[in-house]
């Protein structure tokens, strides 16, 4: 059995951003540039992966479905189960059938083991708004600008697993993804003033003080917080000095990857992958330095 962590990601061929249905988005400003440096970007980031021992599966682009390139969004996948998304806005609903196809063909060929539908009503957007915390053994769930709030239980239900609701209070910050990252060890990165007051003191109450991380305004718009963990190892889009600084003296190692054309539609390294190897039991495996 392959040991590998292993990712999904999509071809950035067909990236473009052409439509706003978040703060980050501007179509007006998008050029031809903008989309040779997508592709390098993706280009990169699947090779940071790979460098670091991990599987990348890459599935096709679909003209027309621009955020594709971000499956995160696509499901939550945890023992195998996926828990297939369904997105609030109409432009990322034609995702829907595509990952649908997606996830049955990594079914036949043993990557999961089942796929699972929402209840009708039910949002929810995928691991980008339901994170694994390998550490804690549980789920931290965001709702409110996407997924909604009926999706906590159908979280639990569909995994066993303990989920914490966060109550996101910012449309700058839609998905959890985009300003919360468990880190191995037990630290916690994220941006306070993307969350409400419960659900920061949510945070605090469940979190030593020891182990947060608080990633200031700056930080947080350079998508950092969106970031892959393996073990040490912290891959994430170019980060601000300050940031860098705070996760070093910590013991991460850093692993920057250039993802402005992709910012400019509100996602970065977390956003592009999807983990399709998670377990409810194992402890995260810690990758050596090179």
């Amino acid at each position: 059995m392959d040991a590998r962590p292993c990712f999904l990601m999509t071809d950035a061929s067909a990236f473009d951003v052409s439509y706003r249905i978040n703060p980050w988005m501007d179509p007006g400003a998008w050029t031809a540039e903008h989309r040779a440096a997508a592709l390098a970007a993706s280009g990169e980031l699947r090779a940071a992966l790979r460098g670091l021992g991990a599987r990348v599966e890459t599935i096709e682009a679909v003209r027309g479905l621009p955020d594709l390139v971000f499956p995160a969004n696509a499901a939550v996948v945890l023992d195998g189960r996926v828990l297939l998304a369904r997105f609030r806005h109409p432009e990322r609903q034609g995702e829907e059938t595509v990952f649908r196809a997606v996830f049955a063909r990594l079914k036949a060929r043993g990557l999961v083991s089942e796929l699972v539908d929402l209840p009708e009503g039910v949002l929810q957007e995928g691991a980008g708004d339901a994170i694994w915390d390998a550490e804690r053994r549980l789920f931290w769930a965001g709702f409110g600008p996407r997924s909604n709030r009926a999706s906590l239980g159908v979280i639990r239900k569909t995994f066993g697993q303990e989920v914490v609701g966060l109550e996101l209070a910012s449309e700058r910050f839609y998905h959890l993804d985009t300003c919360f990252c468990p880190l191995a060890g037990g630290a916690m990165l994220y941006h306070p003033e993307a969350f409400t007051p419960k659900a920061l003191a949510t945070i605090r109450a469940r979190i030593a003080e020891a182990n947060r991380i608080e990633a200031t305004a700056e930080e947080a718009a350079a998508f950092c917080v969106n970031a892959v963990n393996l073990g040490e190892t912290v891959v994430m889009a170019r980060p601000p000095v300050t940031l860098r600084a705070k996760l070093e003296a910590r013991g991460y190692r850093l692993v920057e990857v250039d993802l402005a054309p992709f910012i400019r539609s509100g996602g970065a390294a977390y956003c592009m992958t999807l983990r399709l190897d998670r377990t409810s039991d194992a402890r995260p495996a810690i990758l050596a330095a090179e």
